[in-house]
């Protein structure tokens, strides 16, 4: 399986569809505002939500949806990256709300070989995540640094540091 891409395989205009999608549940996005101290009543309290906003049911705290987006382009843009360098943009669209279903896709906006390291380069890219009924909520430009592929054959190949199983000997000494 392939965990993300070498600076040789980006193509401009290429646009990868993260798979599987993740529905989110009221616990996850109670969790995160708790680990994060994020405790807008917006997020956290039902009744609030409803009674007091536009919305009338609690919003799912954008860095979350952000968050899983970013996630989810992982194995797809990112998962041989040498560092994430910027976040050029960040646009929450539409609201997500507890029971929404996201799906990302990422397009490669532009590449360009490093100047000071020719084992490596910046790939530019646009990620946009939508819910189960095609609904935009959340789009994001970020630049990550990654590896050519002789810097990836340098450090050992496409699993660096995997140890190669073994098999124990068979009882009896043989």
């Amino acid at each position: 399986m392939q965990f993300g891409r070498t600076f040789e395989e980006f193509t401009v205009g290429d646009t990868y569809k993260h798979w599987p999608g993740k529905t989110v549940t009221e616990y996850d996005d109670h969790l995160f505002c708790l680990l994060t101290m994020n405790h807008h009543p917006l997020h956290l309290d039902r009744h609030y939500a409803g009674s007091t906003t536009d919305f009338g049911k609690n919003v799912v705290v954008g860095n979350y949806v952000y968050s899983l987006l970013l996630g989810m382009s992982v194995p797809d843009v990112s998962g041989k990256a040498i560092a994430n360098l910027e976040i050029e943009s960040l646009k929450h669209v539409a609201p997500t709300f507890h029971g929404d279903t996201l799906y990302g896709e990422t397009t490669v906006l532009d590449k360009t070989p490093s100047r000071s390291k020719s084992d490596r380069g910046i790939v530019s890219v646009e990620t946009k995540g939508c819910t189960q009924d095609g609904t935009l909520v959340c789009v994001f430009r970020r630049k990550v640094m990654v590896p050519t592929r002789d810097y990836v054959a340098a450090r050992g190949g496409e699993q660096p540091g995997r140890p190669e199983l073994t098999e124990p000997a068979p009882k009896g000494g043989k």
